[in-house]
C-alpha cells in the first residue's frame, strides 16, 4: 500500500491492542483512538500517536481522522447484561454511523469494520458462513441485535460508495488482555484446582493475534463490501476444561449441568451481578450463546485472504504462560 497511515478504534481494548502490536510489526504507522480518562496500559511503550475520541462525538472524529488513510472500526459495547440496550445501541450502532459518515467526508481508502459472528441469524441449522444473513430483529440480546444493524450500516455505506470490507470475529482469546475479558475469564477461572460445573455446550475460539492477523489482510487483500468470517476452531466446554488443565499439568472433575436447570439458575444469577455490580460469567446469553449453533467456516477468509488461525492448545498455552508473567501488572483477575 502506498500510504501506510492507519487509525484503530477501540485501540485500547483486548483485540485493538494485539492489531496495533500486529500493524505496527508490518511496518504501518499508528494512530490509536483511546477515550478520554480510558485505561491505557495495554498500549504503554509502543511506538503510536494517541488521540481522544469517541464514536459518539463528530467533530472528535473529524480531528482523530484527519490525515488517515485506513481505518480498522472495532470501539463497541459488548454488554450482555439487561438494562444497558440503550449504551449499546448507541455505541455500537449510532456511533458506527457516525464513523462511516466521518470516513467519507474525509476519504479514506478503506474501512475495516470489527462486526461479529453474533450478528448472524441464530436460527440458522447449517454451517454458519458469510451467507448467513444478518439478523436485526434478532431475539437473543442487544448486542446481537447493534452488531447486525451496524453491519448492515456499513454495507449501505458501500453501496454509496465507500470502500469498506467486515470481519466477522467468533471467541476471541489469547495473551495481551490487560482488562481480563469475559472470554479469557472463563479460561483463567479452568485453570483453578477445585470442581468445575459446566454447561453441555460449545463454541468456537480463536486467537486474539489471528484475529489482528485477519483484519490486516482484510485491509489489504480483503474485496471490498465482502464479509469474511474469522474463527478458529469449535469446541466443547468440557474438552476446553481439558485443554487448559492439560497446559497446566493437572486434572480436576467436572459437574455437567442440565441446560433447563442452568437457565433457572441464569435468571438468578443476573441478579446477583447486578447487586453486587460485578461483570456477569453465568447469565441466559451466555447459555445461549454456548447451546447456538457453533458450526462455523471459516473457508472465504482462508481462500481469499490467506487467514490461518492456529491450533487451539497453543493459544491456550501462550495465554496462560502471558498471565503467569503479567497478573500483577494487570489485575484483571
Amino acid at each position: 500500500m502506498d500510504n501506510k497511515k492507519v487509525l484503530v478504534t477501540g485501540a485500547a481494548g483486548h483485540l485493538g491492542n494485539v492489531l496495533v502490536r500486529e500493524l505496527l510489526e508490518h511496518g504501518y504507522e499508528v494512530r490509536a483512538m483511546v477515550l478520554p480518562n480510558e485505561d491505557v496500559s495495554a498500549l504503554v511503550g509502543l511506538d503510536i500517536e494517541l488521540k481522544l475520541g469517541n464514536v459518539l462525538d463528530p467533530a472528535s472524529l473529524e480531528r482523530v481522522m484527519k490525515g488517515i488513510d485506513y481505518v480498522f472500526h472495532m470501539a463497541g459495547i459488548v454488554s450482555i447484561m439487561p438494562g444497558e440496550e440503550q449504551l449499546v445501541w448507541n455505541v455500537n450502532v449510532e456511533g458506527t454511523r457516525n464513523v462511516l459518515k466521518v470516513a467519507r467526508q474525509v476519504g479514506v481508502k478503506r474501512l475495516v469494520y470489527t462486526s461479529s459472528i453474533h450478528a448472524f441469524s441464530r436460527r440458522w441449522e447449517g454451517t454458519i458462513d458469510e451467507d448467513v444473513p444478518f439478523d436485526p430483529d434478532n431475539p437473543v440480546g442487544a448486542y446481537d441485535r447493534t452488531k447486525a444493524i451496524a453491519t448492515l450500516a456499513v454495507k449501505q455505506a458501500v453501496q454509496e460508495g465507500l470502500d469498506a470490507v467486515i470481519v466477522c470475529p467468533t471467541g476471541v482469546i489469547g495473551p495481551y488482555d490487560y482488562r481480563g475479558s469475559s472470554m479469557g475469564e472463563l479460561v483463567n477461572d479452568l485453570t483453578r484446582r477445585r470442581i468445575h460445573m459446566l454447561v453441555e455446550g460449545a463454541y468456537d475460539f480463536v486467537d486474539v493475534r489471528d484475529v489482528a492477523s485477519g483484519h490486516r489482510l482484510a485491509m489489504e487483500r480483503g474485496k471490498t463490501g465482502q464479509i469474511y468470517i474469522l474463527s478458529g476452531q469449535q469446541i466443547q466446554l468440557f474438552q476446553l476444561k481439558e485443554m487448559v488443565q492439560k497446559v497446566n499439568g493437572f486434572h480436576t472433575p467436572t459437574i455437567n449441568i442440565p441446560i433447563k436447570l442452568a437457565k433457572v439458575g441464569a435468571v438468578f444469577a443476573t441478579l446477583y451481578y447486578r447487586l453486587m455490580h460485578k461483570r456477569p460469567k453465568f447469565t441466559k446469553y451466555a447459555l445461549e450463546t454456548v447451546c447456538s449453533n457453533s458450526t462455523i467456516s471459516n473457508a472465504k477468509a482462508k481462500k481469499e485472504l490467506g487467514y490461518n488461525p492456529r491450533d487451539l492448545l497453543n493459544t491456550l498455552s501462550d495465554t496462560i504462560k502471558w498471565w503467569q508473567t503479567n497478573k500483577r501488572k494487570t489485575g484483571a483477575f
